[in-house]
């Protein structure tokens, strides 16, 4: 069934809560004063069932000028607004100011009840009817009806309800697939129960026994029970008032203003990218870093304008600006805000979030504007893409990409990620259970300083087999975790551009390569070591190379222990290919035979040193070839 929130609007003392009480016989004023006073103060919550089976919440908020910040509370979730203006007053000062707040915040369907008709005659009643018509006619309530009624005499009640129940017939569905959230306006505590919120469920569902987090302070909570309506559900849904029985949390932990939603799904911000649009009634402009009060979802906070291509914003004008603010809020792009003057409180104007959590921007950046005019389009697709674009050698993963497109949904995430990568914009990496997502523009550039930083290394070292992997990680993808990294050199490598081993990478077409000289003392060292098989020189002591360069010399000895031509088993004890292969034979063979082998046997199988034996031993240790076992050797 289709979820409708009703809220009123209008002047102090136009019969809001009397019209409420009217129409479901319940009171809205809670609080003592109050009901003293004869005012509303805090907003007040109830439902009544529509004829056509509808069940609609009701929001009541304050109508006076001290208590506009309790009214902007209450009138983020509204779908339908009742505007209440007094037949005997006719619009009032709160009327105008509530009717541009309704306007900022996008509210679009609304009904005027003329109220109190039973206090004027027919003549008063239509001059009144005429001036409420003029005064909403450049409003989004130009073609609402208006309709006289009493709250006392009950006269123009049922005209209101068939409107009433006709209007909300025509609001959209709720996207119940979407993210979990729900903004906080009212916390309190039952005994025996523990925490409980109250707020308009603007988007997904949330069922009994949820993980939820608390935003800004990303506090870990669970839903212990569900209410709406005043009767307990299992699961409520978006378009609901809802009051949730939160467990883990304490009664000082949670207030008005903050945000339950999905856990994961909210980066909270002091800084937000914004299409801000000034009223034409504000009696004044806006200066670059004017400080301002910042009204969103339920939360108020104070907030610095910075104007990224202006130095001023007059009434009637919008511009792109970033908010820079005083304390984090969860929000997500496409979110409606208010704006109003730090002193005295006045409503100036509002806007629309592009992205809420953006760098922070310099002035006057032709990219950067281009940026917030593609965010502003809507194109999820596109804002994936620009995103990417921008921010790929950051490596976002999944989550962060789903924020920065305005917190889509997983089945459209799934859907636009396939068509890029189809199209060959993007690539994915996936890492365990995480996915990572790198456009296809920085795959070029990396690509570029890859093979680049490859050239220059082998021209520098045309002996040496590759890079160190490590070494060339921390010179591509620093702060990269190596997984990650892993994944995106096997990319490459999968592009034949690039050739990995355990240790080293080199380019596809990279072979080491000898030059005559380089080649003479390659087979003068080869021979020496075949040579003396388990009796190895050291380099210093080949004779033979005494008449070459000793640099030539150490290129070419390193460059045969990178080639596997020598088999380095400690510094300055190296062996041939050959000769250390057929060391691990006769130990193998040894072993079957006897499970078991000592120092001096192995010395004496391979008729050399303890030196060399040792140093042999000690590798096969090191290489899990081997264990000791007190004075024995077995096979690991």
């Amino acid at each position: 069934m289709k979820n409708i929130i009703i809220g009123t609007a209008g002047h102090i003392d136009h019969g809001k809560t009397s019209l409420i009480r009217a129409l479901t016989g319940r009171e809205t004023d809670r609080l003592k004063e109050e009901k003293e006073r004869g005012i509303s103060i805090e907003l007040g919550f109830t439902f009544f069932d529509l004829p056509s089976g509808r069940r609609a919440g009701i929001i009541d908020v304050p109508g006076h000028e001290r208590f506009i910040k309790n009214m902007l509370a209450g009138a983020g979730g509204i779908d339908v607004v009742v505007l209440v203006i007094a037949a005997d007053e006719g619009v009032m000062p709160q009327t105008r100011e509530h009717l541009s707040i309704l306007s900022l915040l996008h509210v679009k369907k609304g009904i005027i009840a003329l109220t109190k008709k039973d206090m004027v005659d027919q003549e008063w009643l239509e001059m009144i009817t005429e001036q409420v018509r003029e005064e909403v006619k450049d409003t989004f309530l130009k073609e609402a009806s208006i309709i006289p009624l009493s709250s006392v005499t009950k006269e123009g009640l049922d005209e209101l309800i068939l409107e009433i129940d006709q209007i909300t017939g025509t609001v959209e569905e709720k996207n119940t697939q979407e993210f979990f959230r729900l903004p906080v306006d009212r916390v309190f505590s039952i005994t025996g129960f523990g925490t409980v919120v109250t707020g308009t469920l603007i988007s997904g569902s949330v069922s009994e026994g949820d993980k939820v987090e608390i935003y800004p302070a990303k506090l870990d909570a669970r839903i212990r029970s569900v209410q709406v309506h005043e009767k307990s559900v299992k699961t409520a849904f978006a378009g609901q008032r809802v009051a949730i029985n939160i467990a883990g949390i304490k009664l000082e932990d949670i207030q008005r203003g903050d945000v339950l939603a999905k856990p994961g799904s909210i980066e909270p911000t002091l800084m937000l990218d914004a299409r801000l649009e000034l009223v034409k009634e504000a009696e004044k402009s806006i200066d670059n870093r004017d400080r301002l009060r910042l009204y969103h979802g339920t939360s108020e906070t104070m907030c610095r304008v910075v104007l990224l291509d202006r130095e001023e914003l007059k009434p009637g004008e919008s511009a792109f600006v970033q908010l820079r603010l005083e304390e984090q809020i969860a929000c997500h792009k496409g979110d409606r805000f208010v704006i109003r003057t730090y002193s005295p409180m006045l409503t100036i104007g509002g806007g629309t979030v592009l992205d809420p959590n953006p760098p922070k921007r310099k002035r006057y950046k032709e990219e950067v504007l281009e940026e917030l005019k593609v965010k502003e389009q809507g194109d999820p697709a596109h804002v994936v893409e620009q995103y990417l674009q921008q921010y790929s050698d950051k490596f976002p993963e999944r989550k962060t990409v789903i924020k920065a497109a305005g917190q889509i949904g997983e089945n459209e995430y799934k859907d636009i990620i396939t068509r890029l990568a189809e199209a060959g914009r993007i690539q994915v990496f996936k890492v365990g259970d995480k996915s990572f997502v790198l456009h296809a523009d920085y795959l070029n550039e990396l690509e570029n300083k890859l093979l680049g930083l490859l050239e220059v290394f082998h021209k520098k070292n045309p002996l040496k087999f590759g890079i160190s992997k490590e070494e060339l990680k921390s010179r591509l993808f620093e702060g990269i975790k190596p997984k990650l990294s892993d994944a995106v050199l096997g990319y490459f490598e999968k592009q034949d551009l690039i050739r990995l081993e355990t240790q080293y990478v080199s380019m596809k077409t990279f072979e080491v390569r000898f030059n005559q000289l380089q080649t003479q003392i390659k087979d003068i060292l080869i021979a020496q070591y075949a040579g003396n098989r388990f009796n190895p020189p050291k380099l210093t002591e080949i004779g033979n190379l005494t008449g070459f360069d000793k640099n030539q010399v150490q290129i070419v000895y390193n460059a045969l222990i990178e080639l596997g031509d020598l088999i380095k088993v400690e510094e300055d004890i190296v062996f041939s290919k050959e000769a250390y292969h057929e060391a691990v034979t006769m130990l193998k063979q040894h072993m079957a035979a006897h499970k078991a082998i000592q120092l001096g046997q192995f010395r004496d199988l391979l008729g050399t040193s303890r030196k060399y034996a040792m140093a042999l031993l000690d590798h096969f240790d090191q290489i899990k070839l081997t264990k000791r076992v007190g004075d024995n050797r077995i096979l690991f």
